[in-house]
Parts: structure tokens; sequence; C-alpha cells
């Protein structure tokens, strides 16, 4: 049978909490260090190692790839080896990856090396849900939205301040390599919580999570309702990190304003992180969240449609509120699966195939802009899939869950 870690572990007060919510806003601060620092030094690195653009586009596209195929199959490696140590290996392999990355002295070593880190982000990605439900059954909703703060803020502090960094320690390879510093860090809560067995996870058996419970989840409408959701958020957000500063930029605003708008959308999923799954895990039915969400990400669409440079703050900031269905999506997770086992099962088939479905999203919209010279025609795209995004997360968000047999 599986067993489950004690609800009281997470509800409980005093110093074992503090190192469980310690180590998991360490270990989600780490799961994007790898993307974005990259992202911010990638001229330098193009220069320095005489990458084409080409290569330099796969590597652009590599981590919303990377995440896909290996969340499919992060959720066995937990059961394999255990949540927790499989989450110490995304840590060791992140830091490890991130060292190596730094020194390496090729094109072909460094798509390696950051794939290495990236694998690693990915087992993250799909584990640290789990440890959420399996640690704070009880308030899935707080403990979401720190860990959704952790990747936020994970995601928005490389792409600040890596550049200086570079320019402060000689240039991007140390920019690059100091990032393996703060994943290793994260490990140290990690041995902290390997001593004491109360809190441990050991590895369950690989029949754990018995093929008919794998199987109910998989045929459950919301489950891919739940990946459609997930999925299609994820697409908004990678277009808003590729393409948000030339919409903002040929609607004739400026390159620094544009950038600086650009960042704002991102650094709101900051407060709208801790806010959203606390409020919305109060209620069973988070429906009404996923529709509050969608209007925002569709008023801003119409905003950059027909008044891009009018009024581009209130478009960036309802851009930013509606990307608040990233840490929704994490918490749909924890609340629609009974177990951290099915939960698992769960994130795995969310993630993974919601980052593939994501994965789509800047090459469809940098092509239609191709194709018309304009924002006009993938705006109205984006307007049009928060269609199916809507009908996902109404599905997704009615009271219920995905590993328990539907009554006919």
């Amino acid at each position: 049978m599986t067993t489950e870690p004690r609800s009281e572990l997470g509800a409980g007060r005093g110093p074992t909490t503090l190192l469980l919510a310690a180590t998991l806003l360490l270990t989600s601060l780490n799961l994007r260090a790898a993307v974005t620092s990259l992202g911010a030094v990638l001229r330098d690195v193009q220069a320095d190692l005489a990458m084409s653009d080409t290569v330099a586009g796969l590597l652009t596209a590599l981590p919303v790839l990377c995440f896909g195929v290996v969340g499919l199959v992060a959720a066995r490696v937990g059961r394999r080896v255990g949540t927790d140590r499989a989450l110490v290996l995304s840590l060791l392999l992140v830091s490890g990856g991130l060292v190596v990355r730094a020194l390496a002295p090729d094109v072909p070593a460094l798509l390696v090396t950051t794939l290495v880190a990236l694998v690693g982000s990915a087992i993250g990605n799909v584990l640290v849900p789990v440890l959420v439900k399996a640690w704070f059954p009880d308030q899935v909703g707080r403990y979401t939205g720190l860990y959704s703060l952790g990747v936020v803020v994970g995601t928005a502090v490389p792409t600040a301040v890596t550049v200086p960094l570079a320019e402060a320690f000689g240039g991007w390879r140390v920019g690059l390599g100091l990032w393996a510093i703060p994943a290793a860090l994260a490990l140290v809560p990690w041995f902290l919580v390997g001593r004491r067995e109360a809190i441990a996870m050991p590895a369950p058996p690989l029949a754990e999570v018995s093929a008919s419970t794998a199987r109910t989840i998989r045929r459950h409408p919301a489950a891919w309702a739940l990946m459609v959701f997930f999925g299609i958020q994820s697409l908004e957000a990678y277009v808003a990190m590729g393409w948000l500063p030339s919409i903002l930029q040929d609607a004739g605003i400026s390159p620094t304003r544009a950038g600086l708008f650009a960042s704002l959308a991102l650094v709101l999923g900051a407060p709208v992180a801790l806010v959203v799954p606390a409020l919305a895990a109060r209620r069973p039915d988070q429906r009404p969240w996923v529709v509050l969400l969608t209007l925002a990400s569709a008023a801003a669409y119409l905003g950059l449609l027909l008044a891009p440079a009018r009024a581009p703050l209130l478009w960036v900031i309802l851009l930013g509120v509606g990307l608040g269905a990233f840490p929704l999506a994490l918490l749909l997770i924890g609340l629609r699966a009974t177990t951290s086992d099915s939960t698992s099962q769960l994130s795995s088939l969310v993630q993974g195939w919601g980052y593939l479905l994501a994965a789509t999203g800047p090459l469809l919209i940098g092509a239609l802009h191709d194709l018309t010279g304009g924002w006009t025609l993938p705006l109205s795209a984006l307007l049009v899939v928060l269609i199916p995004k809507l009908i996902g997360g109404w599905i997704a968000g009615a009271p219920g869950v995905v590993d328990e047999p539907r009554s006919v």
C-alpha cells in the first residue's frame, strides 16, 4: 500500500514546517535559472562560440520541448527512486549542468550541458507539486502560492542580473556559472529533511500507483481539460516573453520602455502567485477564477490589438494578471488528485503534454507575423486560443478529483 506522509507535518508549527517551506521555496527558485540566464547573454555566447541564429533559435525552443518530453516520464522517475531523491537529482543536474555549461568549449558542448540542466528543471516541474500535496495536504493553496512565487522570482532574477554579473566578473561564462551556486545551496535543506525520518519520503514500489488508477486519470476528461488549460497559459507566457517587446515597439513605444513593460508583465506574477492560489483554494470550485483570469488576458490582447500605444501600461498589467493562470493551474494539479502518487501522475500528464502544446505558441505567432507583417492576426489568434483555455479551465475548475472512477 501507499504510505502517505502524515498531514500534520505541514499543518504543524515550529522548525519542521519552516524547514519544509524553505526546502520547497529554494527548490522552486532554481527551476528556471538554466533558461533565463542564458537568454540574457545569448548574443555574447553567439559571438564567442560562432553560433548561428538557427542554433540560437534551437536553444530558445529547447526548454519548453524538454519540459514537455521529460515531464511525461518524470512521474515514473519519482516512483522509481522516491520523490525526495528525484528532486535531489533534479538539483544536482541543474547545478552540475550549469557549472559545466560555463566551461563549454564549443556549441555542441553548450547544447548538451544546457540539456542536462533542463532535464533537472523538468523533473522538478512535475515533482514539486507532489511535495506540496504530500507535505501540506491541508494547505495546498498557501504552499502552491509559495512554490509559484519561487518559480516567478527564479525566472525574473536571472533575466535581470545575469548581464551585470557577467560584466562585473569577466564575461558570460562566469555570469552563467554563478547560477549553479543557488542550486547547490538548495541541496542543504534536502540534507536536513533526509535526516528526519518522520518527513522522509522513501521510494514506493513501482506498482504503487495501480494500473487502474493511472488508467482512470488518463481517461478522465478533467485531466485532459487541465492539460489544455495549463498548456495554453504556458503558450501565452512564452509568447509574452518572446514577442511582447516587439509588439510594443512596433506600436511606437521605445525599446527601453517596451522592455520595462514586458518585464512588468512577468514581475506581476509574484504577487499574483501569492494571492490567487491561497484565495482560490478556499472553495472547492475554482471556475470563477478561471473566468476572471481569462477575461484579464482577453482584455489585454484586445487592448494591444486596438490601441497598443494608448494605454500600454494598462494592457501589460492586465496581461500580468491573466498570466496568473499559471499558479492556478498548479493549484488544480494538487486539488484534483487525492494522493501524492496520483498527483505525480496527473502533474506528469498535464505538464508533459501541456508544455509540448505551449511549444507551438512562439513559433505560430512568429509565423503569422512573418506572413502578414503585422500583429493583427497574431493577436487575434491569441484571442481565439482563449476559448479552449476557458473551456478546459471550466471543466478542470469544477469540484472533484480525477483519480477516482466517475459515477455513471
